[in-house]
């Protein structure tokens, strides 16, 4: 894949997971425990392709995140998948690009991070 993944989750193990699928499919992965970690790894970085987001998440929620995306211009464009156990109606103010809940099929993550971030086969990134 020739772009890369913002991936904002709490659960160390959930998170884990998901980035070591995503690697071993082809995508550049960086990683935040929550919003305030997220926004710190964006400074000084390429734009993600995509943004993959918890909702409920201590220090700055992903509320919290979406809102202060969206007050910078070139951070407003990039999709945002929502992953959340709450369900879809917890997402409805966010307008995310998808709505995934959790436990995710790293399957359909997987098809999902590609359309985003092009065909699998790039060099795998770095969590």
């Amino acid at each position: 894949m020739s772009g890369y993944v913002l991936l904002v989750e709490d659960n160390d193990d959930i998170r884990e997971m998901m980035a070591l699928a995503l690697q071993l499919a082809g995508a550049r992965v960086m990683c935040a425990a929550n919003g305030r970690e997220a926004l710190a790894v964006l400074k000084g970085r390429p734009v993600p392709n995509l943004i993959l987001l918890d909702l409920m998440m201590p220090v700055m929620n992903g509320w919290e995140l979406s809102a202060a995306l969206q007050r910078d211009e070139t951070l407003a464009k990039v999709p945002i998948i929502v992953i959340s156990a709450m369900g879809e109606a917890g997402a409805a103010g966010l307008h995310p690009a998808e709505f995934m809940s959790k436990p995710v099929d790293i399957d359909h993550l997987i098809d999902v991070v590609a359309e985003h971030c092009g065909t699998p086969g790039g060099p795998p990134g770095v969590a």
